[in-house]
């Protein structure tokens, strides 16, 4: 694995944490926090596999 694929794996379940994080907090709809976690993990998968 590079590290940019390590990287990804890192980074991607911190902004989920925090997508949900804020959720929880009041501060995002569910339809965006649903928005944040999906794109996100199209985000990384399509990154990892083209590193």
């Amino acid at each position: 694995m590079t590290e940019a694929q390590v990287g990804l794996v890192t980074a991607t379940p911190l902004i989920i944490i925090f997508a949900v994080m804020l959720h929880r907090m009041g501060v995002l709809r569910l339809t965006g926090t649903i928005a944040a976690v999906a794109l996100s993990v199209a985000i990384a998968v399509g990154l990892f596999f083209t590193q």
